[in-house]
């Protein structure tokens, strides 16, 4: 969600701190700013809106300095003002400081503070956080923090400097990422790393309850109770051209073009084709345990939570496993069976989600194998889990998920895979299956030559406001993506449904003004799609049919049809997925929607 950037050296700090926060940009946010200091005055700018309105500021308020700190906001406590954005400032003006979280107490903070004189210039949480600190502060910036976060409730990354420590940015974290950048003669920090990657691949996550102190010639980290931590930085895998547009209108559309390349990294030496098997590094130290468990659940949000529902079908058609798909935000209410015979799988993205690391930390406390399916090395949800598996799927920056979801597809394909091996998948079964995952890009990148023609279809429906998608089996999932997809970036109101679930109310909105989306593979369930089909049209709706080649049959049921390759029944959604991807584009870019910046969402979601 919100973004933060740091710098300390000997450069201008200003230019780098814009340039981090246009690389977050993509995190979601409605305000932004930044305070930068050089030793005698400091520097403080703030704007509603995007990041090009506060550099437009800037250019009219010179800010000069070698040292600073920056944020993009996403309204949580207080709706997007000036006063309201970060970095907030006490009564002194000596602390700066910029957050991301939710401090969970801060209104009996607030009151105490108010009963000692304190007055408040916003509606925010954060400023508690920087009363508190002037309360504390004796000339130790870090004792003064640490002090005060023991206090707080709460989830936090904050970054802040005091006008009389004008050499020194201090950090800290709990539950919400922080990374530290280590330059030449020169040290960073940001909330997301690709906000570092122009300055440096080294890069060192500082840990819950973790504070780092940067100054200009070292850092250090401690835990808040002030013992020494000692961690080597990691070495980033990709650089920052992987994160550009590389001639592709939205980042969104070159990650949907990126995919048969990211399910490439996906299967890279995880198969052997051999033995009808898959290898997974990331698992070797917990399978003889994996294989002994009775029951595994999912637990992710939003896409993740779709690709989670796919993989239920695939384990359940391949594994002994009893199989769960929960959404984080909901597993700790429910009283589930959860012991040594269960595994938790977390499926995330960032690795951040707040939810879903509640989520794994509920089912560790009651004895679960925690595993972890990420994307970004080093993540919370990563170092939180006891195994897992990384999708080096390279970095996402559009907010609606598209190459990473199809990896989370591959992956949990494999991961099925292993464990089906060991129980009653066969080896001729085995080999249909990998066979199958070795054509996968090829296919991809047969249907991605087609965006021409999607385009066109998708032009023809931009007009219309509501849309159901529909499947059946395990197309189920992928129409509540294609329906997800649309909502995402057009706005448009969209449901995926169940096909079968078509006589149970969703009927009833059809009419020429509704259109629908059908997922109809040559499968088990071909018929019964034909059937809503004709329900459908019987109502004079339009339908867009996404199809196998070769079918001769759909068209004259549907109004447009796009085809894709065919594959074996578990790979076919994966193959469904990329004409709904592409449709959703080109309606919201029809309609003239900020696609990679869709209104009020974040591309990670930190706090409950």
């Amino acid at each position: 969600m919100c973004g933060i950037v740091c710098y300390i050296g000997s450069k201008e700090a200003t230019p780098i701190l814009i340039e981090g926060l246009k690389r977050l940009e993509y995190r979601g946010y409605d305000s932004a700013g930044l305070a930068v200091t050089d030793g005698k005055e400091t520097c403080l700018v703030k704007e509603v809106g995007k990041v090009s309105r506060l550099e437009e500021k800037i250019k009219e308020d010179s800010c000069r300095g070698t040292m600073g700190i920056a944020h993009t906001r996403w309204a949580t406590h207080g709706r997007p003002s000036v006063p309201n954005a970060h970095p907030q400032t006490g009564e002194e003006d000596k602390v700066f400081l910029v957050h991301n979280g939710i401090i969970e107490n801060y209104l009996s903070l607030k009151e105490e503070l108010l009963k000692k004189g304190h007055t408040f210039n916003s509606e925010t949480d954060t400023e508690v956080l920087v009363h508190l600190i002037e309360e504390y502060y004796e000339g130790d910036l870090a004792a003064a923090v640490k002090k005060v976060l023991r206090l707080v409730q709460g989830t936090f990354g904050i970054a802040l400097f005091h006008r009389d420590s004008p050499d020194q940015i201090v950090l800290a974290r709990r539950g919400s990422p922080l990374i530290l950048g280590i330059g030449e003669n020169e040290y960073l920090a940001a909330s997301d790393v690709n906000a570092l990657l122009r300055h440096t691949n080294q890069v060192i996550h500082l840990k819950d309850n973790e504070l780092a102190i940067l100054n200009r010639d070292d850092f250090s980290i401690s835990d808040f109770q002030d013992r020494r931590v000692i961690r080597e930085a990691e070495t980033i895998e990709w650089g920052q051209d992987a994160a550009d547009k590389k001639g592709f209108d939205h980042y969104m559309l070159k990650e949907i073009f990126e995919q048969p390349d990211a399910v490439e990294n996906a299967l890279r030496g995880r198969l052997l084709e051999g033995e009808g098997v898959s290898h997974l590094g990331g698992l070797e130290g917990v399978l003889d345990r994996l294989k002994a468990m009775e029951r595994i659940h999912f637990v992710s949000c939003g896409t993740s939570y779709y690709a989670g529902l796919l993989a239920r079908y695939i384990f359940e058609k391949v594994t002994d496993f009893s199989v769960e798909v929960e959404y984080a935000s909901e597993f700790r209410y429910r009283n589930l069976r959860l012991d040594e015979k269960t595994a938790v799988l977390a499926i995330s993205q960032s690795g951040e989600t707040a939810d879903t690391l509640a989520a794994i930390r509920e089912a560790k406390r009651k004895g679960a194998l925690c595993l972890g399916l990420v994307n970004v090395v080093g993540s919370t949800i990563a170092k939180e889990t006891e195994a897992g598996v990384y999708n080096h799927a390279g970095p996402e920056i559009g907010v609606a998920s598209t190459k990473v979801f199809l990896s989370q597809c591959v992956i949990l394909t494999l991961m099925a895979l292993l464990v089906g091996r060991y129980q009653r998948l066969s080896l001729t079964e085995g080999l249909f299956i990998t066979r199958a995952l070795r054509k996968l890009p090829g296919q991809l990148r047969r249907i991605l030559d087609q965006a021409p023609r999607i385009e066109e279809i998708a032009r023809r429906y931009a007009q219309y406001h509501n849309f159901l998608y529909i499947g059946r089996l395990y197309n189920f999932p992928i129409a509540m993506e294609g329906a997800l997809k649309l909502k995402e970036i057009s706005y448009l109101h969209a449901e995926g449904y169940a096909a079968g679930e078509m006589k149970h109310g969703p009927i009833s909105l059809i009419d020429p003004d509704f259109p629908t989306v059908a997922i109809v593979p040559r499968d088990s369930t071909y018929e019964k799609m034909i059937n809503n089909i004709q329900e459908i049209k019987a109502r004079d709706g339009k339908v867009v049919a996404v199809a196998a080649e070769g079918d001769s049959e759909i068209a004259g049921h549907v109004d447009d049809v796009i085809s894709v390759p065919r594959s074996i029944d578990i790979l076919q959604p994966l193959l469904n997925t990329i004409p709904l991807q592409l449709f959703a584009y080109y309606i919201a870019r029809e309609r003239g929607c900020d696609i990679d910046k869709p209104r009020n969402l974040a591309k990670s979601v930190t706090v409950e």
